[in-house]
């Protein structure tokens, strides 16, 4: 008795532990909306969810019960027995038909539960549907709107899934039940059905070939979306043959389906086989064996011809699918003719050259700018600023709290006192000390800034690194920063984090993140507010799961001096006709959306930024209080919007075969390009401020080089405005085809074929240095372009990484010298200015002869007691500073 008492206890755990696990969920991620201001979005899902489910559930509840119903209500002359080996041997089962009731019915509720689950899954394909939109294009086979294929036929898939399972489990179910109550009699010759039963079957059946029938209608949609041959969407054998099958099958599947209903109605076994008998083969023969006849026999041998339009139709959706059909094509027509005063014409350009790479940038900061091993740079960022007047580009890392490296781990440091990160560090991409090191605009803790970008809010709440919730305004001091003195403390002062004000939340908490000391602790007062969805990637799909957000967030400096985060959010989805598909059938895409983290606060703003985008049109009807129009960004936030480089990336990726418009070009892959690669991976887009061709100023702009398919050359070059107000305009400028225009690759093994470089380089390694060779930029100026690559030093793998060398080519040039003003000296003459890297005048570089004399003099002496040292490395320095002195001293 006890033992069967105790499995009771456990049944009864099983079931409510769950459930009460569940309410915890959901009242913390009420409160969590409340704090977001964005309650209006969960009680939107939270009705979409219910309702939805209970639709599904009670749908399929009522459908079984029904059918019981008339199933119970039965009466069979066998009703009481089985009749096992014809008859001689017979089973009571009147226990069996007091169980079939209540036994149907717990399992018509399990079902209309799991039914329920599925359907609450399903909330937003039905909220999608409930407020679709005409896109104002048709596909070109059907005539149907792409809105239809984006929100509608995702809904009656699913619906017409649903219905088809409901009428399989109702079948299944109430055979049973007629099984067991003497309508389905098992003997040696085979099973008896009765009338009662054969009539029930045969309604069922009839309403399953209607079901069947819709499944065929929504197949001719769904030719339009596999990719099949050398192209995506319907093809000639899908629309002259398939399509045209599915139409037929679709009108006579119910025809068939009331055959049969009629045939086994009356008892006529024979004629019910002949109607479904039909469809099979009518299906075999239009689908399968005459679609692969005609591509064998006609389409084949003449593909192209054939094919066109369909082709056609597929470059059409796949360049609307990127939005690729927004880039504008402009020729470029390359030259070598740039002079020293093209040079001083581009300064801006110049100036802000990239020099510093990620990587290492990343590993420099980190042992530079840490300040201590709790602290981490997850990764660095660029971005552009007015520093001090003048439009610049920055590298910029946030400097948060890395919890797996407190020096001494326990709830109240994690929880408690270590809450947040502390400042940034910011600095020029292209500005080096004489020690190979980063310049700095912005460094230390607490943030020092050299310049006009001013940091009042170095408190870093929310980032990539967070961890899941802390708890602030405590009796316990929270840690700032240290100083030579000692630590300073700080109280958190924003409005961010839900406040824990009773006994009730308390419990609440301690039981959602599983500890006790939230409730126990003597340090959380009446006033204190716990902080959760710190990590700011989780804390925006919390709030927008229907939305994909880009993997690299950045931050922004406001002019308050306060720190934002800003993240990348896309529509997709995998609907759209014709169009190619990336890697997990997603064909239709957009940036459309740009997220606002406050870091200090956690406050959240999403920003339409592509309001012509049709999905986000639709997730604005659904939750109208969620989005704001991209002009009620602040002005100080919308300086710092980009474009993002992982979009540019996959659009440039479809882009290499999709600027040809031509069919005939394209099916014969005769300018298929692709993004060159320097090793292992391809090149990645890279931020810079330049002049465009034929604009007038600077601006931020986004760019990646393409090259022809399986060639070294370069075809062309993309870019992307980032600047307000031609934020998203994309040009492709394609270079002549008629002569050689150097490719990465090629001006590489230029490099590596450069006695002296090479010479150099082997020389680093050899000494035990590891010399990392930064990415290659190519910088169009003017009408030339430009090739600059930077050379780091470090002493092993976890060295300090300085930056030693610039490698620039131009034409059949290439120069390598400690900074990028000496290589474009060496290049193009004159002598650049350290202050504002430009062109200075004939007569500033003349120095007295005397002078001039004094200095190689000294250099040479260097040099000679350099040889004398075995130090090569430095005695081809000095020999090349020689050669400097002497070209000033021939001027």
């Amino acid at each position: 008795m006890i033992k069967n008492k105790f499995i009771l206890v456990l049944i009864l755990l099983a079931l409510v532990l769950p459930f009460i696990s569940y309410l915890l969920d959901f009242y913390v991620d009420w409160l969590f909306f409340i704090e977001t201001g964005y309650s209006s979005v969960f009680t939107t899902t939270l009705y979409a969810k219910t309702g939805v489910g209970l639709f599904f559930g009670a749908f399929l509840f009522v459908a079984l019960m029904v059918n019981l119903l008339y199933a119970n209500r039965a009466h069979f002359p066998y009703a009481g027995i089985f009749i096992v080996g014809g008859g001689n041997f017979r089973v009571q089962r009147d226990e069996m038909i007091r169980l079939v009731k209540p036994l149907a019915v717990l399992i018509s509720m399990v079902l209309a539960f799991f039914a329920g689950n599925w359907g609450a899954v399903q909330w937003e394909e039905v909220l999608l549907f409930m407020n679709r939109v005409d896109v104002g294009t048709v596909d070109p086979v059907i005539g149907k709107d792409i809105g239809f294929y984006l929100f509608s036929l995702p809904f009656w898939e699913s619906l017409q899934g649903f219905v088809g399972f409901v009428l399989l489990a109702t079948a299944v179910l109430t055979g049973a039940v007629y099984l067991v109550r003497g309508g389905i009699v098992l003997t040696e010759r085979g099973a008896t059905i009765d009338v009662k039963v054969r009539r029930h079957l045969a309604v069922l059946l009839g309403i399953f070939a209607c079901v069947i029938a819709a499944g065929f209608y929504l197949d001719s949609f769904r030719l339009l979306l596999p990719g099949n041959g050398a192209f995506y969407g319907a093809g000639y054998t899908d629309v002259n043959s398939r399509l045209l099958t599915y139409r037929v099958l679709t009108f006579l599947t119910p025809l068939a389906g009331c055959m049969l209903a009629v045939a086994i109605w009356k008892g006529t076994w024979r004629r019910a086989v002949l109607p479904p008998g039909v469809i099979v083969v009518l299906y075999i023969i239009g689908i399968v064996v005459y679609p692969g006849l005609l591509q064998k026999f006609k389409v084949a041998p003449n593909e192209l011809a054939l094919e066109m339009p369909y082709i056609e139709s597929n470059i059409a959706f796949t360049r609307f699918g990127y939005n690729l059909d927004k880039i504008e094509t402009v020729p470029f027509d390359v030259d070598t003719k740039l002079s020293a005063t093209d040079i001083a014409n581009n300064d801006a350009t110049i100036k802000n050259i990239r020099l510093w790479d990620h990587a290492p940038l990343l590993k420099t900061y980190s042992q530079l700018q840490q300040i201590r091993t709790y602290y981490k740079f997850f990764d660095v960022d660029n971005d552009r600023y007015m520093v001090n007047g003048q439009y610049t580009q920055v590298m910029l890392s946030p400097r948060e709290l890395s919890y797996a490296d407190l020096p001494s781990k326990n709830w109240i440091n994690e929880r408690l006192i270590f809450t947040h990160g502390n400042g940034i560090t910011l600095g020029p991409v292209s500005r080096i000390s004489k020690e190979g090191l980063p310049e700095f605009f912005v460094k230390d803790i607490p943030p020092v800034s050299l310049t006009d970008v001013k940091i009042t809010r170095p408190e870093i709440y929310f980032g990539e690194l967070s961890n899941n919730y802390v708890v602030v305004k405590t009796r316990v001091p929270e840690f700032s920063y240290p100083t030579a003195t000692g630590n300073v403390n700080t109280t958190y002062t924003g409005k961010g984090g839900v406040p824990i004000d009773s006994f009730l939340k308390k419990a609440l908490f301690a039981a959602r993140f599983g500890t006790e000391k939230i409730l126990l602790s003597s340090d959380i007062t009446a006033e204190s507010r716990i902080i959760y969805n710190r990590n700011i990637n989780e804390r925006v799909r919390a709030i927008a799961p229907f939305l994909s957000f880009d993997t690299d967030p950045y931050m922004v400096v406001t002019k308050n001096g306060e720190l934002k985060w800003i993240i990348d959010a896309y529509t997709s989805s995998d609907r759209l006709p014709y169009s190619k598909p990336l890697t997990g059938g997603i064909n239709y895409m957009r940036n459309s959306v740009k997220v606002v983290v406050d870091a200090y606060d956690g406050s959240l703003d999403f920003y339409i930024s592509d309001p012509q985008d049709v999905l986000i049109k639709v997730y604005a009807r659904m939750f109208p209080t969620l989005f704001k129009p991209m002009s009620a960004m602040p002005d100080d936030l919308r300086k710092h919007v980009r474009y993002p480089h992982q979009f540019l990336q996959l659009q440039a990726a479809m882009y290499s075969a999709y600027h040809m418009t031509d069919p005939k070009v394209f099916y014969n892959k005769e300018n298929l390009w692709q993004v060159p690669s320097l090793g292992e991976k391809p090149m990645e887009p890279s931020y810079t401020i330049m002049k465009l061709p034929g604009e007038k100023a600077e601006e931020y702009i986004l760019l990646l080089p393409f090259t022809p398919s399986k060639r070294d050359n370069l075809a062309a070059w993309l870019t992307v405005r980032c600047d307000e107000p031609n934020y998203g305009k994309i040009r492709a400028y394609t270079f002549p085809r008629d002569r050689l225009i150097y490719g990465p690759k090629q001006i590489d093994a230029r490099i590596n074929q450069d006695s002296f470089i090479s010479q150099q380089l082997t020389l680093w390694n050899q000494r035990g240095s590891e010399v990392i060779r930064g990415s290659m930029l190519i910088i169009p100026i003017e009408k030339s372009l430009l090739y600059v690559q930077p050379l780091f030093l470090a002493a092993d793998k976890d060295g300090l990484p300085e930056l030693k060398r610039v490698i620039v080519a131009f034409g059949d040039q290439v120069v390598m010298e400690e900074n990028l003003e000496l290589a474009l000296q060496r290049l193009f003459g004159g002598k650049k200015s350290a202050a504002t890297v430009a062109m200075a005048d004939t007569a500033d570089l003349k120095a007295a002869p005397t002078t001039l004399a004094r200095e190689a003099m000294g250099i040479y002496e260097k040099a000679t007691n350099l040889q004398r040292q075995g130090d090569w490395a430095g005695y081809g320095d000095e020999l090349r500073k020689l050669g400097q002195v002497l070209k000033r001293m021939a001027q």
